[in-house]
């Protein structure tokens, strides 16, 4: 076996083709997507419904749920990070095989069948763990289809010149906040109000319903502009690596685009259910801030050790995502549950179901540094 920044190492040449990547970029992926199966063990439910965790971990447990509307926590990040993650790996998965002498029309029908498999997969899963309310439609909401339908635009302005790909990105905001703004549909024609507004127009036209607690499948939309920004992010770091220059652009770059959406947010109040240009910015901005952190502490003159402890996670994301979502966390949970109520059973119920939740959480990062150690990775 192999071990530490060897096993990253490894992976990520085995991901992207010859030659180093950023440890950075895999350990922001892992630690997203370790977040996100995290959720499928209901220990954050646990903290945010118990009166007996108190109002810290109560107040943690709320964060691993969405805002209810007009707002943010950390869970409404979730789906923003993986794309802005997903967006810059793809500049250097794309351009290290344009390097191998890979020509674009082979790429483009790479790109398009894996967009069409991630579109049906997340069709798939809505029909096994059914997406927010588990209307028809309502699998658009999920990562899956998002990252289908926005990385493959992604893919398109890839080798777009960095001011098209900036312009194309203010373009899907623009439109959106126009379309919101200016739709006189009575009875929709209020921009920020749940279920009275363009994008519930489009899913009562398209759907004939409206999805419980405001979302609307329109946000597919301004999502893309998340990919968009990881494009973008990436540009500097693949053209000299994480040096302190690029790491200080990341920073300011993410600074702006956060205080840009946060001044915004009077007037376009910071929604993630309709995925509001506040929204976007705000996310934009924390998204450049955490690969900027990264990068320092991973790809800096000094590393930090352990990128391995996430980077697992991140090698195989599609796969621990798909085993999480589709019943194998409950599958493991019938594994657990049983040892961990009889051993832990004497320090109270709550106690006991949050240790089991976190033993199931400890054995799908297993499973993802077992395959990461012996370098099996399951490509989609």
């Amino acid at each position: 076996m192999i071990g530490g920044s060897q096993a990253v190492k490894a992976a990520s040449n085995s991901l992207c083709g010859p030659g180093p990547r950023l440890l950075s970029l895999d350990f922001f992926r892992g630690a997203v997507m370790f977040l996100l199966i995290g959720e499928t063990t209901g220990f954050a439910d646990i903290l945010a419904s118990s009166a007996k965790g108190g109002p810290v971990l109560r107040a943690i447990g709320l964060q691993f749920q969405h805002h209810p509307w007009h707002g943010l926590r950390l869970w409404d990040l979730g789906l923003p990070f993986f794309l802005f993650i997903s967006g810059a790996a793809m500049v250097f998965a794309y351009r290290r095989r344009w390097e191998a002498g890979e020509t674009w029309m082979a790429t483009l029908g790479r790109a398009a069948r894996r967009a069409g498999l991630l579109f049906a997969l997340g069709w798939a899963l809505s029909l096994i763990s059914p997406v927010e309310s588990g209307g028809r439609g309502e699998f658009l909401l999920d990562v899956l289809p998002q990252l289908a339908l926005a990385g493959f635009i992604g893919f398109l302005l890839l080798k777009a010149p960095a001011r098209l790909q900036a312009g194309f990105a203010l373009g899907l905001l623009l439109a959106t906040e126009l379309l919101y703004r200016l739709w006189a549909v009575p009875g929709f024609d209020q921009p920020f109000t749940a279920g009275r507004n363009f994008g519930s127009y489009v899913d009562l036209r398209l759907f004939g319903r409206l999805s419980e607690g405001g979302w609307v499948t329109f946000d597919v939309v301004p999502a893309a502009v998340f990919v968009l920004a990881g494009v973008l992010a990436a540009g500097p770091l693949r053209r000299g690596g994480a040096t302190p220059r690029a790491v200080r652009t990341l920073a300011l770059a993410g600074v702006l685009a956060a205080v840009a959406g946060l001044a915004l947010d009077p007037v376009t109040p910071v929604i993630r259910r309709l995925c509001t240009s506040s929204f976007v910015l705000v996310g934009v901005g924390l998204a450049l801030l955490a690969l900027a952190l990264a990068c320092r502490l991973f790809d800096g003159p000094r590393p930090v050790p352990g990128a391995a402890l996430l980077a697992c996670v991140g090698a195989n994301p599609i796969f621990i995502y798909l085993f999480a979502y589709s019943g194998g966390g409950e599958w493991l949970r019938r594994i657990v549950e049983p040892f961990g109520l009889a051993t832990a059973g004497w320090l109270g119920g709550l106690t006991a179901r949050l240790l089991v939740d976190l033993g199931v959480w400890g054995l799908m990062w297993g499973l993802c540094f077992w395959l990461y150690e012996r370098k099996i990775l399951i490509r989609i």
